[in-house]
């Protein structure tokens, strides 16, 4: 029992983590940054299972979906490990345990939103029980208050999104009893206003009209109580076609006769639903005979699908406790995803006890050229529920009310297979909640209002064998199961590609699975292969391609040009040449009929998007047989432009222009700039979001000959490269455009990559590769007289000629080098010069020397923004200061550096602190402390791959004592 002083009533300042509403993490000393994106997500899972382990496969498929690459499992570790860091550093405790399969979050329930309105809920059904309604009300009111807005607003995985909203869902639920609670407590008349703002924020929750219109009713205003339900009335019939529930049409009428049992009683021992009312029968002698109608398709024997999506289908069209409306569910997915037969296999599950009086079933032929009309459909129904030909009415409108009439008393289940859009269905709505109806649709039927939408996915592997087990045997796929995963994997786990595909091989049991494989290997002919009978991939696509609209259709071809695995909202602008203000407005159409997915949501708002494998192939063949060349060349300049012109951008944000690099004269298509602006909010995270996508555009330039352009984006880069340790994907690129610039004999080009590869070489210890490079490229440029590419080359030997000890020979090239930034204008060029050139003096013991020139670099960094130079030149001062004995400063100052560089993810920036640290707390004989720094230092330079960084950190570990 509780006793109501003893109830917890913990404070949202006691609270670490706040999911009901927008994410938020809150540490003893205030917020706590949580970055969006994976990190974000991996913590909003963790949350929503506190104390329970959450499965490393899940945490994958919740990030990337369908196609997670190879490093999947690795960048979640990492994640996990950051915010590990994140919230230890912040002082909650609440550790993230590894736990086989996955990780578990540890949190007491006093530090989870989530688990306090849990908690607290649960006790105000034992105070109902205990007939305490009032406690049980003020608590429930304690438990809604936590609600800070819907569930991990902001948050975009569609996986979090769906349990969200079922916690909006019981949010609402709450609230609706501690309404019902208060009513029996008498409290109407301070019930009214509240009830009110509620209605107008959720106008079909029926439970809440009913609620409002007693309390009005208690208060002595009846005309408004009715009031509110003929509004409510009307409301229902405009956006669903429906008539109120049994429920509040029957507190319409005990308004109206003035019922005694309306009035305010005494509060109820527990929680008291309304009693089931015995339903109203429908008087209409229409002279029809009663039929039971049987409608559905054959069943599929060997149907494979989602047990949990189909029992919450099923849970939905059966209706549980209080439901007042009919249940809709509308299933919608890319064509081949296996809708019709989804549906008519669970038709068939519930046709029987679950809905007795019968099914009907229309092919609405929404993705055809001609639809059915809705009265059609209407004239098939009322003809298979004994209404003869002579008497149906001609009108649509009275056909609806005579199919709703004859429904208001039948347990039926309608099937509205391929519907094209809501007001194709509205008119075939039952009016009564005795029905259910089960559409399919390749439109998301949004403006359909109380409906379920219910989204299929693609097959996983393991129901996808299971398929081919079915028609093909187990043994034949347990025989080849690599062949047959890779089966799966060509035609994307689309369910009808799939049964194509075992198909054909169950009808030749000659042919192997590898065999089949092979067949699919040539793009070019895949959809040939994925042909059987009436089962036809291309026929199935061309359905919905067909009734696009012509420009839709052109973008669906354009965008098969994109390499990459995911596709922002403004590549479809630049594909065709369109500068409006929101660019993915012109994807939303191939969204609308499934032949696009949504993935992701950028930070301008826009959207991002992914094609299936097997329609990606179709959009191309498509492309090669409708547009010319020049019109494919010319948008794929655009595309790959485009990445050009923001990778160019976000440098400039980076280094407060056009500093340290090199550009070419490749044309550019740049998006509006108020939607740059945005995108590039944070330019190194655009660039670390994008890489996958920019580093297939290097390529995708070199294959087109687009030479220029491919050398130009791949020395951009360097930018992210350098910054995130991102060494494999920088040697990668360039050598990739190396070939292309080498091919079309750009000198210019090649000099500008093998100056690049040589500051690679030299941040990766591999100094005889880099002077080899860097020479070459300082021939080419003296040959051109390129004055900015000598500048970058001079700097880089330099640097090496200052690691082989010639520091005389370092400072005549650092001098050539600074002089030629001046001559291009190159400030920050300059200034890194003068950084570098520093540690020679302060090498020599010119400590102050070496100081003015760090205030110097300082200047300029500061003067353009550029942080990441910044911290470099005050890693430097650091240096300084610890030669100079002041080592207290000095410490300060690394650690402030260490704060910067681990802020902006520059990991060779961190590796290079945590020695410096080191070697600090060694000079101060601080042997365990120094210890800890180069152990931390060491995995950072192991993370990154820098052997020769790491190898140097190992030597500084074993001198110490």
């Amino acid at each position: 029992m509780i006793e109501s002083s003893a109830v917890e009533r913990t404070s949202a300042a006691q609270l670490a983590f706040l999911i009901l509403g927008p994410l938020e993490v809150r540490g003893p000393v205030g917020p706590v940054r949580i970055p969006p994106g994976r990190q974000e997500a991996i913590l909003a899972a963790l949350l929503l299972d506190a104390n329970r382990v959450v499965s490393t496969d899940y945490l994958v498929d919740l990030i990337w979906d369908e196609e997670p690459p190879d490093t999947a499992r690795t960048q979640v570790q990492i994640c996990v490990s950051r915010l590990r860091k994140g919230l230890a550093e912040a002082g909650i405790d609440a550790p993230i345990t590894t736990r086989p399969p996955g990780y578990l979050l540890r949190a007491a329930d006093e530090m989870l939103d989530l688990r306090l309105f849990n908690r607290r809920t649960a006790e105000a059904r034992v105070l109902v029980k205990e007939g305490r309604i009032a406690e049980a009300a003020e608590l429930l009111r304690a438990a809604v208050a936590l609600w800070r807005g819907q569930c991990l607003g902001g948050v975009t995985s569609d996986a979090l999104r769906a349990k969200a909203l079922q916690l909006d869902e019981d949010r609402l639920n709450a609230v609706e009893t501690y309404i019902q609670l208060e009513l029996e407590l008498g409290r109407h008349h301070q019930l009214v206003g509240e009830l009110g703002r509620l209605l107008h924020e959720n106008p079909l929750r029926e439970r809440l009209r009913g609620q409002l219109m007693l309390a009005l009713h208690r208060s002595g205003r009846q005309a408004e109580a009715l009031d509110i339900y003929r509004a409510g009335r009307d409301l229902l019939i405009e956006e669903l076609g429906l008539l109120p529930g049994e429920e509040l049409r029957l507190l319409e009428t005990a308004i109206l006769a003035g019922d005694s049992a309306l009035h305010a009683g005494p509060p109820a021992p527990a929680q008291n639903a309304v009693e089931p009312v015995a339903p109203v029968p429908v008087a209409a002698d229409l002279g029809h005979r009663d039929e039971l109608p049987h409608q559905l398709p054959t069943d599929t024997a060997d149907f494979v699908g989602d047990k949990a999506l189909i029992e919450t289908v099923e849970a939905v069209l059966t209706g549980g406790a209080g439901q007042r409306a009919v249940g809709v569910v509308v299933m919608i997915g890319k064509p081949g995803i296996g809708k019709s037969t989804t549906a008519t296999h669970i038709a068939h599950r519930l046709s029987g006890q679950v809905f007795p009086d019968g099914q009907l079933y229309c092919d609405l032929r929404g993705a055809g050229a001609e639809p059915v009309a809705p009265a059609d459909a209407l004239g098939r129904f009322l003809r298979a529920l004994g209404i003869p030909g002579p008497v149906i009415p001609a009108s649509l409108d009275e056909r609806a009310e005579m199919y709703r009439t004859l429904m208001a008393t039948r347990r039926v289940l309608v099937v509205l297979d391929d519907a094209y859009d809501e007001s194709q269905v509205r008119p075939l709505l039952p009016g009564s909640d005795n029905c259910a109806v089960l559409v399919t649709s390749r439109s998301r039927m949004t403006a359909l209002p109380g409906a379920r939408r219910i989204e299929l996915k693609i097959l996983d592997e393991t129901r996808a064998l299971e398929l081919m087990g079915l028609i093909l045997g187990p043994d034949r796929v347990s025989d080849e199961r690599e062949a047959a995963r890779a089966l799966i994997r060509t035609v994307g786990g689309l369910p009808l590609a799939l049964r194509i595909v075992a198909a054909r091989l169950a009808a030749r049991p000659h042919w192997s699975l590898a065999s089949m494989v092979n067949r699919l290997a040539n793009e070019r002919h895949r959809l040939d292969e994925l042909a059987y009978g009436e089962m036809t991939i291309r026929t199935s696509l061309s359905l919905t391609f067909d009734g696009l609209d012509p420009t839709d259709r052109h973008l669906l071809r354009l965008l098969s040009l994109a390499q990459g695995p995911t596709l922002p909202g403004w590549l479809a602008g630049a594909l065709m040449d369109d500068h409006r203000a929101q660019p993915s407005d012109l994807m939303e159409p191939l969204v609308d009929v499934q032949m696009l997915d949504v993935v992701s949501v950028e930070s301008t708002g826009e959207f991002r998007y992914r094609f299936h494998e097997i329609i990606k192939v179709y959009a191309r063949e498509q492309l090669a047989v409708t547009d010319s060349l020049p019109v494919r060349q010319s948008a794929t300049e655009r595309m790959l432009g485009g990445w050009l012109a923001l990778a160019e951008r976000a440098h400039r944000k980076i280094y407060g222009g056009d500093y340290t690099v090199l550009h070419g004269s490749a044309p550019r298509w740049v998006p509006p700039a108020d939607y740059v602006e945005e995108l590039l909010a944070d330019p190194l995270d655009w660039l670390d979001r994008e890489q996958e996508n920019l580093c297939n555009a290097v390529e995708h330039a070199a294959k087109e000959g687009l030479d220029e352009l491919c050398w130009d984006l791949a020395t951009t880069l360097v930018t992210l490269f350098e910054a995130r340790g991102y060494l494999d994907h920088w040697e990668t690129t360039h050598r990739v455009a190396l070939a292309a610039v080498r091919r079309s004999g750009n000198r210019r080009g090649t000099a500008a990559l093998l100056s690049s590869l040589g500051t690679l070489y030299l941040s990766s210890g591999r100094p005889d590769e880099s002077r080899k490079s860097l020479d070459q490229a300082l021939a080419i440029f003296d040959e051109l007289g390129d004055r900015g590419g000598l500048a970058l080359c001079r700097r880089d030997l330099a640097l090496l000629e200052r690691q082989a000890g010639d520091d005389e020979r370092a400072l005549a090239l650092y001098d050539h080098s600074i002089r030629d930034f001046g001559l291009v204008g190159d400030i920050v060029g300059r200034a890194s010069v003068l950084t570098q050139s520093a540690h020679i003096w302060m090498r020599r013991g010119h400590t102050a020397a070496a100081h003015a020139q760090l205030e110097e670099a300082l200047g300029i960094y500061r003067s353009v923004g550029y942080t990441g130079g910044e911290a470099r030149a005050l890693r430097r001062v650091g240096q300084v200061l610890f030669q100079r004995g002041e080592h207290d400063e000095a410490e300060r100052t690394l650690t402030g550096v260490l704060a910067m560089v681990r802020a902006s993810g520059d990991l060779i920036g961190e590796g290079h602190l945590l020695r410096n640290l080191g070697e600090l707390k060694a000079g101060q004989e601080r042997y365990e402390e120094a210890r800890g720094f180069f152990v931390r230092a060491l995995a950072v330079r192991e993370q990154i791959m820098d052997h020769g960084g790491a190898e140097i950190v190992r030597r500084d570990i074993a001198r110490l004592p």
